[in-house]
């Protein structure tokens, strides 16, 4: 196995076994994954830095079964960012990875971590998340009820003044992720989000739910808020996915959810020539964040309302 080397970040890092074949299909090799996040890091960035990473590493490709990884190995060099976060429920606390910067991108990718994972809130702020997400799945592999259900989902996060944002998951279906100013708890953004999709279900009851079961859900898409929790995580923007063809979690502008997309239509072969033709649909996020009290105003008024 040969080894090869990445200049970044005034750092020097050493991709061990670099032709090491990750994705059989495609012939994609450690060395390419490496050099697939030092390309896309300047945009990928923006959403990671400051927040607790979960590694998903696939060590030997993903024809054979990966793992998630949140505690920060003792190997990682001392120039990655780590936080102490709270295990909940044990009293215990551990290290997590914060990817501040291309080289730790590069790095994670040198360990075989195909996708990171991030979290809701900052490491400043850990109980304070700044991002609502809602994780949309379809029940098959038909992605229109997905577009159906995202729009809906805009349309009722705008009523209330928040700023949805979409992105293929680049498995299966979508996220749609709202920021706000992090004046919140996780129970306040959870509550939100809840009522938020229980409103939407009540609307489209043939199509949407709630339903955690999914003998209950009946072939209806799940709006699953349940992620807006403290120490859950999400597929972070511009992550590769360990499938076949090396998908890609791709942000979009609302008008291109439409025609032919699909969750997986964005990869690591074609993502770079979308980026050389339009900027980050999601480089304003931060800008769009609002308070989630006056939302919350607007969700009690639908309540009351007879």
């Amino acid at each position: 196995m040969s080894t090869a080397t990445i200049e970044i970040d005034d750092h020097t890092v050493e991709i061990g076994n670099a032709d090491k074949v990750l994705f059989p299909d495609a012939g994609f090799t450690k060395a390419d994954l490496a050099d697939y996040y030092a390309r896309i890091a300047d945009d990928m960035l923006p959403h990671l830095e400051g927040r607790p990473v979960t590694m998903q590493r696939f060590p030997d490709g993903i024809a054979e079964t990966g793992f998630y990884e949140k505690k920060a190995p003792e190997h990682f060099p001392d120039w990655i960012r780590r936080v102490s976060v709270e295990v909940e429920g044990t009293g215990e606390t551990q290290p997590q990875v914060v990817c501040d910067n291309a080289a730790t991108l590069v790095y994670l990718a040198d360990q075989a971590c195909i996708t990171p994972h991030v979290w809701l809130s900052r490491a400043d702020a850990l109980r304070h998340p700044d991002r609502m997400i809602f994780d949309l799945d379809p029940p098959s592999d038909e992605f229109g009820p997905v577009r159906f259900a995202a729009r809906a989902l805009r349309d009722v996060l705008e009523t209330v003044g928040l700023f949805p944002f979409v992105m293929t998951t680049g498995s299966q279906g979508a996220h749609v992720v709202v920021p706000f100013d992090g004046s919140a708890s996780f129970d306040v953004v959870r509550a939100v989000a809840r009522d938020l999709a229980t409103i939407l279900a009540e609307r489209h009851p043939d199509r949407l739910t709630t339903a955690v079961r999914k003998k209950k859900r009946e072939g209806r898409i799940f709006l699953d808020y349940l992620r807006n929790s403290y120490g859950q995580n999400s597929v972070a923007p511009y992550a590769v996915r360990a499938l076949p063809g090396a998908p890609v979690a791709t942000p979009l502008d609302w008008n291109e959810l439409g025609g032919a997309l699909h969750a997986q239509t964005y990869t690591v072969d074609n993502l770079f020539r979308r980026m050389g033709q339009k900027a980050d649909p999601w480089a304003d996020l931060q800008n769009k964040a609002r308070p989630l009290e006056d939302a919350r105003k607007c969700l009690d008024e639908f309540e009351t309302e007879p």
